[in-house]
């Protein structure tokens, strides 16, 4: 179990990354590093819960209420939903991980990607935005041989937000260099 310094830090490692989305600042460059840095020697059912519940305790920490899912091959091994939250939200989430799947980029990257230059990310052409969402909150689960193997994604903040909560659950339990 984490102590609370170590929920505290993790907190504080995503402050930098909200204040440049708040500034519309986002590069590129730094979301692709984030899913090189971001990748797993192996996964499996109990990392699967490890992970889905090291959200829901941030998200608690933080006072916030979201919808998390975590998912390996198209399984759903983890799926929480907070108080407040609706099967709209869960389309939210079927929605983003499918873009996820198809681009093999998180949903902020392909949100940010498309917004730089010029387009609208509610509106992409090849898509139909019934089944994908461009919005930031999905994530690619990756093995260190650079296999994709599933998604994370949460719901229920702004996007920019939800990306944020992924990230910093991701390197609370990953604890990159």
């Amino acid at each position: 179990m984490r102590t609370k310094a170590t929920l505290i830090a993790a907190l504080l490692l995503v402050a930098p990354l909200k204040l440049a989305f708040a500034q519309n600042d986002v590069q590129l460059d730094a979301l692709a590093r984030q899913e090189q840095v971001l990748r797993f020697d192996s996964f499996n059912s109990d990392t699967a819960l490890a992970l889905g519940n090291k959200v829901v305790e941030l998200a608690r920490a933080a006072n916030q209420k979201v919808a998390v899912n975590v998912t390996r091959d198209g399984l759903m091994l983890f799926y929480f939903g907070m108080d407040g939250m609706t099967a709209d939200h869960a389309n939210w989430i079927r929605r983003k991980s499918n873009l996820v799947n198809r681009t093999g980029h998180s949903s902020f990257y392909t949100h940010t990607e498309i917004k730089n230059s010029g387009g609208d990310y509610d509106k992409i052409p090849s898509l139909d935005m019934k089944d994908y969402a461009a919005h930031g909150g999905s994530f690619p689960l990756i093995l260190k041989s650079g296999q994709h193997i599933g998604t994370i994604t949460v719901t229920g903040l702004p996007g920019p937000d939800d990306h944020a909560l992924v990230v910093a659950a991701l390197k609370a339990y990953l604890q990159p260099d």
